[in-house]
């Protein structure tokens, strides 16, 4: 499988070293320039390429940057990304760095407005556990208690090939239904920033509210806090 990852901060270049590491062909991009990536390159084995070839001939796209970097994407980015590739959306909105997106704030999906930037589908994964934890946990299959990650996304096929790479990552995956119930592992969900076994990650996604918490909300424009 070919894979192209679009950013190489913490959970980007987690999943670049995870990876290659199992063998996968793997592209690399920043706003940055390939130069910049050179050390990583050279660690891993990845391909450090420019953005806008990091997508093209690909089976896998994995966008890992922060929100309010997404609408500066080249709009062409998954021009040569096959029809059949999968598109993963690794992405959380923070108001306090990726600022207002009214979207988000007025009940849009975070996976759900990345894929209308993208004009692609999406499947929202590895979003919900530090990158830390996503270098080091994995466990073999047979492990009990291993840490399980919600995927979320509207087309089956594209759902379980992210499922299965979790499973190669050394964790469990579990299909927490369609984007529009991506909200279940957003920011502030009780299945954020956890390492859940299957049965803790069902209980959390049950437990949800679809109420954004006051602390990952922008402030109203002109509204005095």
């Amino acid at each position: 499988m070919k894979v192209g990852i679009v950013g190489a901060g913490h959970i980007g270049g987690t999943l670049t070293r995870r990876l290659r590491a199992l063998g996968y062909d793997v592209a690399v991009a920043n706003s940055r320039g390939p130069e910049t990536l050179a050390g990583l390159a050279a660690e891993t084995g990845a391909t450090a390429v420019s953005i806008v070839d990091v997508a093209a001939d690909k089976n896998l796209v994995i966008v890992a940057i922060p929100e309010k970097s997404v609408p500066s994407l080249p709009r062409d980015l998954l021009a040569r990304t096959p029809a059949t590739a999968v598109v993963v959306d690794t992405g959380n909105y923070y108001p306090q760095r990726d600022g207002r997106i009214a979207d988000i704030e007025d009940g849009m999906t975070e996976s759900g407005w990345v894929a209308e930037q993208l004009g692609r589908p999406v499947v929202k994964a590895f979003n919900n556990i530090m990158a830390q934890h996503l270098m080091d946990g994995g466990k073999p299959a047979s492990a009990a208690k291993r840490i399980a990650l919600p995927v979320a996304g509207d087309d089956d096929a594209a759902k379980a090939v992210v499922l299965k790479l979790i499973n190669e990552l050394g964790f469990d995956g579990v299909d927490a239904g369609g984007l529009d119930q991506s909200w279940r592992q957003q920011p502030g969900s009780p299945v954020y920033g956890t390492d859940l076994d299957v049965d803790g990650v069902l209980r959390a996604l049950g437990a949800a509210s679809e109420e954004r918490p006051a602390q990952f909300r922008a402030p109203v424009p002109g509204v005095a806090g």
